[in-house]
């Protein structure tokens, strides 16, 4: 079979737009997800068991648990569901997986869903040309979305056409009689075979070929079956390559997951092909081991049972997943976690006033994470290479989406809550509480402001001197300052609210803004910067106070649900 160097180019450009339409399908949902996608999702996948059967029924529909899986990355990547969440849609997702095996030896036929993929290109490309910020947001995730299922159907047709030459591997019946050997040996071929040809459900089409030839006998398939497993976990690695942290351990859940499964079917295999092989005979039919034609029958019950006990012995362990790939994939200091909140679930708690503390724990990670923001920004000022500089951008750009969706979340819970039963106390904490989340969304923006105004000086080039560079470095200090004071506070769980030393540093960045603004202004008189330099010099320090003034507010905010 001739393979060119064309052909290989073609694999390459298929991985390319495979990557690019999980890219557009991920920034599409961010952006068009909101408040109610992320509720059905969250209610969907509130605990393990609902998470297992979600997965279960999305798989069975799409029959292709790689989707399945990648669409748990994207949404994890775009901060619909935290990873927890995700690791019960993943389990079930192999479990539906299982249907696809039962169509293709009863029916033989698999439904191909990059058949739908230039339909919803039709009905995705006008809405990229709206106006409308919604429409075009749905827009990109429905091309998107497209274009991952056309680059997955381009992968599997430009790699080497093993499925229609199965005579290739007429040579593995030479190494069949090597007892556990050729086990491990098997399970190997299952697991490169479904990596070659990216889809699990093709590389058991393959299997059956093979075992109706006669070259394999049912344990060497069921071993090819275990290996396809694992070799399927490979393309939801590969989409979680463009996403972020929480999406890449999502995708290392999957792979852990199957891995320990295979490992403890290892230990019971040969008892569980005895048991399968006892099963079909006494149900009238031949048995495995002496009947090919009994063989794909027999594949399936073993596919089905081996994924479906793997998830009822498993489920109980998705904390120990959880802290795994936590381990297996550290964050690193500047990369963000997804979205999602701590302390606030799905439901109320049992009293509307609990309920109320567990909103102002959320609040105050909500403060934290504007701290952070601010980190960034001070970060963004000192980069100096273009491509940190624009990831770190585009990270600032994200965690401000992040502060509008936590402000909408606590915002919505805050309301929920105070239709219960609330003391004149509960009904006024509700309120600062309201205010105090607007605030900090405020901050949030401004960070965002003060960060564009850096960009505006980059792409214009413009370069202050040192004093100038000393003078906002001053100024960021006062606001670093103000912010540590600020997350202090929040931390106090109102018992000791600080807000005499959180107004006297409101007072030092008021009386430092002025200063600046009257030497700004003999700075322009006497030509010592550019007028273009002098606007965003103004620009800096001016945002600056603004970020203070909402600053205090929020220590006002607390001081006011203390009293």
């Amino acid at each position: 079979m001739d393979y060119s160097f064309l052909d290989f180019l073609t694999l390459i450009g298929s991985l390319g737009l495979f990557l690019y339409g999980m890219k557009m399908m991920s920034e599409g949902l961010q952006k068009v997800a909101g408040s109610k996608m992320r509720s059905i999702l969250s209610a969907m996948t509130s605990n393990r068991f609902l998470g297992v059967i979600t997965g279960f029924i999305v798989t069975a529909i799409i029959q292709s648990s790689s989707a399945t899986t990648v669409m748990v990355v994207s949404f994890v990547n775009a901060g619909l569901i935290s990873l927890v969440e995700s690791i019960g849609v993943i389990m079930g997702a192999n479990i539906g997986t299982t249907i696809t095996g039962w169509i293709i030896s009863i029916l033989g036929f698999k439904v191909k869903i990059s058949a739908y993929a230039l339909p919803l290109v039709g009905l995705g490309l006008p809405l990229i040309f709206s106006k409308n910020t919604n429409r075009r947001a749905w827009g990109e995730s429905l091309v998107g979305f497209a274009l991952l299922f056309l680059g997955l159907d381009f992968l599997k047709d430009s790699v080497p056409d093993i499925k229609q030459n199965p005579e290739i591997l007429s040579f593995l019946q030479n190494y069949t009689d090597l007892g556990f050997g050729s086990t491990l040996i098997f399970l190997g071929i299952g697991t490169l075979l479904t990596i070659v040809i990216q889809s699990s459900s093709a590389t058991m089409a393959l299997t059956f070929v093979m075992c109706n030839q006669g070259w394999i006998s049912f344990p060497l398939a069921a071993a090819m079956v275990m290996g396809e497993n694992i070799g399927t976990t490979v393309t939801a690695n590969i989409a979680a390559a463009v996403g972020n942290v929480s999406a890449k351990r999502a995708a290392r859940v999957h792979l852990l997951f199957n891995l320990l499964g295979v490992c403890w079917m290892l230990v019971a295999f040969p008892w569980v092909i005895d048991y399968i092989d006892n099963m079909v005979a006494n149900g009238g039919g031949a048995r495995p081991s002496m009947s090919p034609e009994s063989i794909p029958l027999a594949l399936s019950i073993f596919h089905t049972s081996f994924n479906v006990i793997n998830v009822l012995v498993f489920i109980w362990f998705v904390p120990f997943f959880h802290k795994a790939v936590i381990k297996m994939v550290p964050a690193r200091d500047n990369e963000d976690e997804e979205f999602h909140l701590k302390f606030i679930s799905t439901g109320m708690l049992s009293t509307a006033e609990l309920s109320i503390l567990q909103a102002r724990r959320e609040v105050s990670v909500y403060g934290k994470h504007t701290k952070k923001m601010f980190a960034n920004v001070r970060k963004l000022m000192q980069e100096q290479k273009d491509g940190r500089f624009n990831k770190l951008f585009a990270r600032i750009e994200k965690q401000e989406a992040f502060c509008d969706n936590i402000e909408v979340e606590i915002a919505n819970y805050l309301t929920q809550v105070s239709q219960g039963k609330l003391s004149d106390v509960g009904k006024k904490k509700i309120r600062a509480m309201l205010k105090l989340i607007d605030d900090l969304e405020s901050i949030g923006d401004h960070n965002y402001n003060l960060a564009r105004n850096i960009q505006r000086m980059r792409h214009g080039k413009i370069k202050f001197s040192d004093e100038i560079i000393s003078k906002l470095e001053l100024m960021f200090n006062l606001i670093d300052e103000a912010l540590n004071i600020m997350r202090d506070n929040l931390d106090q769980e109102d018992d000791i609210i600080n807000l005499v030393k959180a107004e006297q540093i409101e007072s030092e960045i008021n009386n430092y803004r002025n200063q600046l603004k009257v030497e700004h202004l003999d700075n322009l008189k006497n030509d010592v910067y550019t007028y273009d330099s002098g606007i965003i010099f103004n620009d800096l320090f001016s945002e600056c106070e603004k970020l203070g003034d909402f600053i205090i507010n929020v220590s006002e905010a607390l001081h006011e649900i203390k009293n």
